[in-house]
């Protein structure tokens, strides 16, 4: 696994201590008012691929209510292509952005292992070759076995 860069760090960093200020306002919060109930509203419910959230449980359902009651209404319409066109290229240079690069002195040094390794089983490769197969199948084709 790479190393995380100086500003992964940081932003890691970051978000804990944001996460652990909120857990301690929920908890001066649910001290103060005494009541179980409004802590467990103001906890973030996780599921496995939405993002928690952050709304109390009032707010949603408040939320929720008048949306029941539109009617559905058309779908939009889909993008047009020229905008679609180009989203493929924005999603490659925002990823190129997070990818850790290996430094000058990692990629000789693995510039020079993997040379090693190439000569290493060249030789191999060439001896094997020469000393035990060639001999072997001489000598297998010398036994008069063939007409």
């Amino acid at each position: 696994m790479a190393k995380k860069s100086k500003t992964q760090r940081a932003k890691a960093s970051a978000a804990r201590a944001q996460r652990k200020a909120q857990a301690r306002e929920a908890e001066a919060s649910a001290a103060s008012s005494g009541a179980k109930e409004a802590a467990e509203a103001q906890k973030p419910k996780r599921t496995f691929f939405k993002k928690a959230s952050t709304e109390p449980a009032e707010t949603k359902a408040v939320a929720k209510a008048p949306a029941q009651e539109k009617k559905p209404e058309k779908k939009a319409e889909a993008k047009p292509v020229k905008k679609k066109r180009f989203q493929f290229l924005r999603d490659v240079r925002s990823e190129m952005k997070r990818v850790t690069w290996p430094t000058k002195q990692d990629v000789l040094r693995w510039s020079v292992v993997v040379v090693a390794a190439l000569v290493f089983f060249g030789v191999y490769v060439a001896l094997l070759d020469n000393v035990v197969i060639t001999p072997l199948l001489v000598a297998i084709s010398g036994l008069g076995l063939g007409v």
